[in-house]
């Protein structure tokens, strides 16, 4: 094996779980906090199959990222700072910071042109994501407040519908960010029936591991937010959240990043949730939360601008 072929290898096998891992928050974070009573084996085979029809289906058409490394060529070798995201993602992720893996990962593969659209393109997503959500939340809160039980006949519904919703965000998700860890491998066609079971075997083996440990430390961003322990609420906010990346899924092939759709979706359904139900009096204690998300958010987005002007300099 030559030694680009090994940091490429070492690169997929990290990133692979770097990416659910810290996306976990954002795809499967209310799914799981608010099924803590169901064996975790359960929600991972229904997850799994849900990636095997997602994956297997792209595959077939000719292309696992559907287009998004359309404008991010395969390098003709693997670069020692091609293994540094990977390796970065996994520190961020031990310390339960989420992060915009998009932006740390395929800011290594990218020009500075695609890096540009792509953090605009994410801007953007964030920027929707929080006015329609707080719109949404604004005016769903007069009719609904997702902290009073469930009826006991009305339970096993919405348990339903947060399932459905899950793994509509789940399919979603898969067909932008699966391009962070593709981006190690041949591109559309080339890559052959061994390589993609072999991809395969990977993702579902970390995604047990995700849901054998409840989320790991990343699950904390969504335990800190109202309500989301409850299939209600988590029901709502995955089916906004899949809409809207569904949305941007059809708008172009250019990757984003789902994380900043995330926090933004995150941050205008806390402002609605407190601004109605505590008459705005609220707002000065979630602000400092949703200030810390932000910089989180941000934080990501320094590091691979750092990254990629070090591998400029010293690449």
């Amino acid at each position: 094996m030559t030694i680009s072929a090994a940091i490429g290898l070492t690169g997929l096998v990290l990133s692979t779980y770097a990416v659910i891992a810290n996306d976990s928050a954002q795809t499967l974070g209310t799914f799981i906090s608010s099924n803590k009573d169901t064996s975790w084996w359960k929600s991972w085979l229904y997850m799994s199959l849900i990636m095997i029809l997602t994956l297997g289906y792209a595959w077939l058409i000719g292309d696992i990222t559907y287009g998004r490394l359309n404008e991010i060529p395969l390098p003709l070798s693997f670069k020692w700072y091609h293994g540094v995201a990977p390796v970065l993602l996994l520190v961020l992720t031990h310390f339960g910071i989420p992060v915009s893996t998009t932006l740390l990962t395929l800011s290594l593969f990218s020009s500075s042109l695609v890096l540009k659209k792509i953090i605009i393109k994410s801007a953007i997503g964030y920027g929707i994501a929080a006015v329609s959500a707080y719109i949404l939340w604004f005016v769903l809160s007069y009719f609904l407040n997702e902290k009073r039980p469930v009826k006991i006949g009305h339970k096993k519904y919405w348990v339903i519908g947060q399932w459905m919703a899950t793994g509509f965000l789940w399919s979603q998700w898969l067909s932008h960010d699966i391009a962070n860890v593709a981006v190690y491998l041949p591109r559309k066609n080339a890559l052959t029936p061994l390589m993609f079971l072999g991809f395969i075997t990977l993702l579902i083996g970390w995604l047990a591991y995700l849901f054998y440990t409840k989320g790991g430390k990343i699950q904390s961003i969504i335990q800190s937010k109202s309500g989301t322990r409850f299939a209600r609420s988590a029901t709502i906010i995955d089916f906004v959240y899949a809409i809207i990346l569904w949305v941007f899924k059809e708008y172009n092939n250019l990757p984003m990043s789902t994380t900043w759709v995330f926090v933004g979706l995150l941050c205008g359904r806390e402002l609605a949730v407190y601004r109605v139900f505590s008459n705005g009096a609220g707002i000065k204690m979630i602000f400092p939360i949703l200030i810390n998300d932000f910089f989180k958010m941000m934080a990501g987005l320094a590091l691979s601008v750092i990254l990629v002007g070090f591998i400029i300099t010293f690449g």
